[in-house]
């Protein structure tokens, strides 16, 4: 080796976990004598390709300013050993790691931890445990319950994020795992069924999805993972949502408008923030971002070049915000990241970044926008207006709900192969339905900033046992163009929780729908829109209105769907304004 190579490369080094089981780490240390601070990833993605192994990090530089990076495949990936049990697995793993990285003979003792998505989980899993030698952490774009916006949200299973990721993801390496190197044939059934995913995700029951039970190896983890209650014990075990304010620990949190864990990411951040010890250590970041995507374009909008990760505010790019993070804590080096207000948001429309001094932000007021009804009655459907008047008595409007005929997916925050049909696309193809109820406000006299986390109250009558209902939130510019900025789902017999609610056909019912969040200026001339109606496939699986679920039926029936406009019924909007 040339002594003059500034970092040297270590690769598959063992780390051996508390039952015996070797996980295998690449490492990325300086060439020089001394004891350094370790950065941390833990990813079941192959810690040897790049595009997953550090994806926005450039270790190079990281080893430059004087840190170790380990990259480690985790139980059951890649080259470590064990068997893979998603997300189950690596609290224990993840603590005896980090404590392992800090025995190291070039590493000082202090560990952090990045990584976004299952990476960022396996950051939390390990702060949850709490290990001695971890001193901050910088998770992005990820979660905290399996029931919150991962593989169900408000009661509705992630059909097309589910899907995606077990086929495309994990089946791979899995069944090469399961069925030694000799499975040539196996890989192209795979590849074959994800060149064909559009129309696989039609398929049911979903239990019995052919791309993965067809391959015994990981059908059961497949079904696992699907055929569940939402109260049930895989996910009561998963889930630390309620640990995240006891922890006193320094953590970065990165997020996307656009992003399909936006909603668990705030979360997680405001839930950290309620540690009296910890809250002080908390920083938040929101770009117009997707997925593990963090281009200045995103869907059908460009957000300028300083949107980009690469070029933030055309100061910073992700890399260097992580090492000025890690520099505070494992180096005790002050830096301008702790100087600066602890929240630092994208503002979309007028496309410009903005600190805030906390989230959601303090000065916000919550406006309701009442939707008003403006119906055709023969036909069923209504174009009707939104405004910050209270309802009167005003006439109902409806809507038939098919399942066999769903209204498809179109732009918004999920997670389908390599980021299609996601971010702001427009969505006036699917205003056209019979199917979409369409409220709109007047155009804007003058601009109205909307930054915070967005609520429907909805209140509603299905002639189905059970049944979905889907809002979304639209900015509709002056040539017509209608861009989803953020959407919400409810399943009602899940409408207050996981624990199932009784039947509820023919019931006015109040249905509280989480949008999340954006941030976006409605400029003079756009108008605010929402769009009611029950279903968002392949996002989401589809509801049969049976009281069952296409998880295990087949069977479905259409519904008749009513959307009230009363005093004692009023349907709203709540926005978070900005003045």
């Amino acid at each position: 080796m040339n002594e003059n190579t500034e970092v040297l490369i270590e690769r598959d080094v063992p780390c051996t976990v508390r039952d015996g089981v070797k996980l295998y780490a690449n490492i990325y240390r300086p060439n020089k004598a001394g004891t350094y601070p370790v950065l941390l990833t833990r990813l079941p993605y192959n810690k040897n390709l790049p595009d997953f192994s550090h994806r926005y990090i450039d270790p190079i530089r990281a080893v430059l300013a004087d840190y170790v990076v380990i990259i480690q495949d985790v139980r059951g990936r890649f080259a470590s050993e064990g068997n893979f049990e998603p997300f189950v697995q690596e609290a224990e793993d993840g603590y005896d790691t980090v404590e392992w990285a800090a025995r190291l003979p070039y590493s000082n003792g202090k560990v952090g931890m990045f990584g976004l998505s299952y990476y960022g989980f396996t950051q939390l899993y390990a702060a949850i445990e709490q290990p001695p030698s971890l001193k901050a952490i910088f998770p992005a774009m990820t979660g905290n319950d399996l029931r919150d916006g991962l593989l169900y949200r408000s009661g509705v299973f992630e059909l097309g994020l589910f899907e995606t990721w077990m086929l495309d993801s994990v089946a791979p390496d899995y069944l090469k795992r399961k069925q030694g190197i000799d499975n040539e044939e196996t890989m192209k059934q795979l590849n074959h069924d994800l060149n064909h995913i559009d129309e696989w995700y039609k398929y049911v029951p979903i239990k019995d999805w052919p791309p993965l039970t067809k391959h015994p190896d990981i059908g059961d983890l497949f079904t696992q993972y699907t055929n569940q209650e939402l109260s049930n014990d895989l996910f009561e075990r998963t889930s630390f949502k309620e640990d995240l304010k006891k922890l006193d620990l320094p953590a970065f949190h990165l997020a996307g408008w656009y992003d399909c864990f936006l909603g668990p990411t705030l979360t997680n951040y405001e839930e950290m923030s309620k540690n009296e010890k910890g809250k002080r250590k908390q920083k938040l970041i929101i770009g117009p971002w997707g997925h593990g995507m963090f281009e200045s374009v995103n869907g059908e909008r460009f957000f300028g070049v300083n949107s980009s990760g690469h070029s933030i505010e055309g100061k910073n790019d992700l890399t260097l915000l992580h090492l000025k993070w890690f520099d505070e804590w494992l180096k005790e080096k002050p830096t301008s990241v702790m100087e600066e207000d602890p929240v630092k948001i994208f503002v979309m429309g007028i496309n410009e970044w903005r600190f805030e001094k906390e989230w959601p932000i303090q000065r916000t007021e919550y406006i309701p926008y009442y939707l008003h009804s403006n119906g055709d009655a023969a036909k069923g459907i209504a174009s009707g207006g939104l405004d910050e008047t209270p309802t009167k008595e005003e006439p109902t409007d409806q809507f038939i709900f098919d399942p066999k005929k769903p209204v498809p997916t179109k732009g918004g925050n999920p997670l389908f192969y390599l980021g299609l049909n996601s971010g702001p696309l427009d969505q006036r193809e699917i205003e056209s339905r019979e199917d979409v109820l369409v409220y709109t406000s007047a155009p804007m006299e003058q601009q109205l900033e909307v930054t915070g986390r967005v609520k429907m109250v909805l209140w509603a009558a299905t002639d189905a046992p059970d049944t979905d209902f889907t809002v979304k939130l639209v900015d509709v510019f002056p040539d017509g163009r209608a861009y989803i900025l953020t959407d919400g789902i409810v399943r009602a017999k899940y409408r207050d929780g996981y624990e199932v609610k009784p039947e509820l056909a023919g019931e006015v019912v109040k249905y509280e729908i989480d949008l999340w969040a954006t941030s976006n200026v409605f400029l003079p001339g756009h108008s605010i829109r929402i769009e009611v109606s029950s279903s968002n496939f392949p996002r989401y699986d589809v509801n049969p209105n049976t009281g069952q679920s296409l998880i295990e039926t087949t069977e479905s029936k259409k519904a008749t769907q009513t959307i009230y406009h009363q005093v004692d019924y009023p349907s709203y909007l709540l926005l978070p304004v900005i003045r």
